[in-house]
C-alpha cells in the first residue's frame, strides 16, 4: 500500500504511484461521460496533454454555452471513427463531445413560454410586454420558495424565455455535429446562494467562469419542482426531436425524474412478449426485436430487397439517457430497465459524488452489480481539465472493474463500447 506522510509523497509512494500508473491500460481509451472543464477555462489547454480519450463537456447556464461550443469547435469529435486508435498526438484535436443544457440549479432564470400541447402556452409567470421590473418580481415569486424579498429579487438576472434557449440549443447541437443535451435534470436539495457582498467579491477566484456558487453560503430559497420539471421536459423534447442523447442530473428526486420521463414516453411503450407467447410462434415467423425503427427497402422485381439507411423518427423523448453520478438504489436501476421503456438508460459513476460519503461507499457495490454490463459509464464530474481529471477517471474505472470482477483490460473495453453506443447510438 502507498502511504503519505505529512501531506508529502515519500519516494516509496512516488514509485508505487508510477507502478500503478504504468499498469493502467490508457491505450484502450477512457471516455469521461460527464465533466465541466469550462468552469475553469485556464485548464482547457491541458486537454491536449490528458490521457483520457474523450471528454463529454457539459454546459449548465448562460455563461458557459458559448464556451463549450468554442472548445468543441477546436477539439470536437465529429464521428465514431475519431475515437479509434491509441490516444496520442494525432488525436489531440478530437477529444471533446459537447453537451448543451440548462442545469436545474439555474432553472429559475428561465420563464416558460412554450405551449407543450396541454394548453396555456407555458406557465405564464412573465409577460415580456409589461413592465420589466414588475414582471421580474412576478416570475421569481412564482418559481422560488419561500418567496424572496425585493432585495434578493433585484440581485437576480432578468429571466430569459425558455423558447429562446431551446432555439439556441437546437442550433448549437446542429452546428457541433456530434453533441448531447446536458446537463439537465431535477434537484430537490439545491438552494440558491446569497447575493454577492463586497467582502465576497474581493475574494472571488478570477479563474472561474461566472455564474456558479463560487463558495457563497446558501439561502433558504429553492426552485419549485413544478418549474424544474417544465424546463427539463422542454429539453428532453428537443433531444427527442434531434435524436441525441442526454446527460441527466437527479438529486433527491429519483421518483419525480422517472415520472417526468415516463410522461413523455407514454403511448410509445414497447410490447413485452411473454416467453409462453414466443414459444407459440413459429421460429422466424415474427420479429420480437426491441427496435421501433422502420427499415426502408429498395424493392425491385429482379433483385433481393436491400436495406437502406435507417432514418431517425423524432419522438417526444430522447433515444438515450445517462443518469450521471447515479445515486439511486438497485431497485431504481431495475425500474429503468423495464423492457417496455422505449429509450435506453445508462448509469454513470464518479468518485467525487458516488464515493464521497460513507453512505455512498456502502451503496456503491450493490448499485454497480445491479447495473447491466452494457449500460455502465464512468465520469470525473470535475470542473477543470488535466492530471486530476485523469486521476479521477482511473480511480473510478479501477473501482468499477474491481466490483464487477473484470480485469482492467476487459472493463475498459466494455465501458469504452458503452460510451460509443451512448453518444452515437
Amino acid at each position: 500500500m502507498c502511504r503519505q506522510s505529512d501531506g508529502q509523497a515519500s519516494p516509496a509512494a512516488s514509485a508505487c504511484d508510477e507502478s500503478r500508473e504504468a499498469k493502467f491500460p490508457w491505450h484502450i481509451g477512457v471516455c469521461d461521460a460527464h465533466c465541466h472543464p469550462t468552469d475553469t477555462m485556464s485548464s482547457i489547454a491541458s486537454i491536449n496533454n490528458m490521457r483520457a480519450r474523450a471528454l463529454t463537456i457539459m454546459a449548465t447556464r448562460s455563461q458557459d454555452q458559448d464556451l463549450v461550443a468554442s472548445v468543441a469547435a477546436k477539439s470536437g469529435i465529429r464521428d465514431r471513427a475519431a475515437l479509434e486508435g491509441e490516444h496520442g498526438v494525432q488525436n489531440t484535436s478530437s477529444l471533446v463531445v459537447p453537451a448543451f443544457g440548462w442545469h436545474p440549479w439555474f432553472s429559475y432564470q428561465l420563464y416558460d413560454d412554450i405551449d407543450d400541447g396541454t394548453g396555456g402556452g407555458g406557465n405564464a409567470t412573465y409577460d415580456p410586454s409589461a413592465a420589466k421590473a414588475e414582471q421580474k418580481a412576478t416570475h421569481y415569486s412564482a418559481v422560488l420558495s419561500p418567496t424572496p424579498d425585493e432585495k434578493f429579487i433585484a440581485s437576480l438576472p432578468d429571466p430569459k424565455p425558455l423558447s429562446s434557449f431551446i432555439s439556441e440549443t437546437r442550433q448549437r447541437v446542429l452546428d457541433a455535429g456530434t453533441a448531447l443535451i446536458g446537463e439537465i435534470g431535477l434537484d430537490k436539495a439545491f438552494r440558491l446562494p446569497w447575493p454577492w457582498n463586497a467582502a465576497d467579491q474581493s475574494e472571488r477566484d478570477g479563474t472561474l467562469t461566472p455564474g456558479g456558487r463560487e463558495g457563497r453560503s446558501l439561502s433558504p430559497h429553492h426552485v419549485k419542482m413544478a418549474h424544474q420539471v417544465q424546463v427539463l421536459k422542454a429539453q428532453l423534447r428537443l433531444a427527442g426531436e434531434l435524436g441525441v442523447a442526454v446527460s441527466v442530473h437527479g438529486v433527491q428526486a429519483h421518483g419525480v425524474l422517472f415520472d417526468a420521463l415516463a410522461s413523455l414516453w407514454k403511448g410509445y411503450e414497447k410490447e413485452v412478449v411473454s416467453r409462453r407467447k414466443q414459444k407459440l410462434v413459429a421460429k422466424g415467423a415474427e420479429d420480437f426485436s426491441s427496435s421501433d425503427e422502420d427499415d426502408e427497402y429498395d424493392w425491385t422485381t429482379d433483385e433481393v430487397p436491400r436495406p437502406t439507411v435507417k432514418r431517425y423518427k423524432p419522438k417526444p423523448f430522447p433515444p438515450r439517457v445517462c443518469l450521471h453520478s447515479f445515486s439511486g438504489s438497485p431497485q431504481m436501476v431495475s425500474q429503468y430497465l423495464n423492457p417496455a421503456i422505449p429509450l435506453k438508460v445508462y448509469f454513470s459513476f464518479s468518485t467525487v459524488i458516488n464515493l464521497s460519503t460513507a453512505g455512498g461507499e456502502s451503496r456503491f457495490p450493490d448499485v454497480i452489480r445491479a447495473c447491466p454490463d452494457d449500460r455502465l459509464l464512468v465520469e470525473s464530474d470535475l470542473h477543470c481539465a488535466g492530471e486530476d481529471m485523469d486521476r479521477l477517471l482511473e480511480d473510478i474505472c479501477r473501482k468499477v472493474c474491481d466490483t464487477k470482477g473484470w480485469s482492467l483490460e476487459e472493463g475498459l473495453q466494455r465501458i469504452r463500447k458503452n460510451y460509443e453506443e451512448f453518444v452515437f447510438g
